[in-house]
């Protein structure tokens, strides 16, 4: 565990700020999130679940289901329900691509990717206009900033995977 007690260290405005600002980007995406559900006549875990597929596959790499569960934060068995629903709603196909024909990656169907991309284009014009808008050092220092704290947080949550509690001395010292 890191050394740091984020309870007991001084926290200037600014660090507070970047705090707040990324909970901000946090609640807002999830809000368009829900946006997409409702453009897409989708549960909201289900909008959530397509565009994990459709962001693994333009990004060259499919999303398999148990990767899938622990994106989403469901088990494999909500998760394969999930899947069976996309699936039968006609946005999502099963595919075996690799030579181990036991591995399957999810890739989103035409008509999801499609509608997708209509959604992006119509809600994606001032996140667009921001980022185009942000020059090339600031966008350079904020991906390794965002890629620090990516690796802050995949750190914490694979600690809280392998204890997902601390020892009661340790509890007690974050109650007080």
């Amino acid at each position: 565990m890191p050394g740091l007690d984020p309870l007991s260290v001084d926290w200037d405005d600014d660090q507070v700020t970047v705090m707040h600002r990324l909970r901000d980007w946090a609640v807002t995406f999830d809000e368009l999130n829900r946006h997409l559900s409702t453009w897409m006549d989708l549960p909201v875990s289900d909008a959530n679940a397509l565009g994990q597929i459709v962001w693994a596959e333009q990004n060259g790499d499919p999303v398999s289901p148990a990767q899938l569960a622990r994106q989403i934060g469901m088990t494999s068995g909500a998760t394969s329900i999930l899947i069976d629903r996309l699936e039968a709603a006609g946005h999502v196909a099963r595919h075996r691509e690799s030579t181990d024909r036991r591995r399957v990656t999810l890739r989103p169907t035409d008509t999801a990717r499609a509608e997708s991309a209509r959604f992006l284009g119509f809600a994606g014009a001032e996140i667009a206009e921001t980022v185009q808008g942000t020059d090339a050092e600031e966008t350079r220092v904020v991906i390794a900033f965002l890629a620090r704290m990516t690796a802050a947080a995949a750190a914490a949550n694979a600690r809280l995977t392998a204890q997902p509690r601390p020892p009661a001395a340790d509890a007690a010292r974050v109650r007080r």
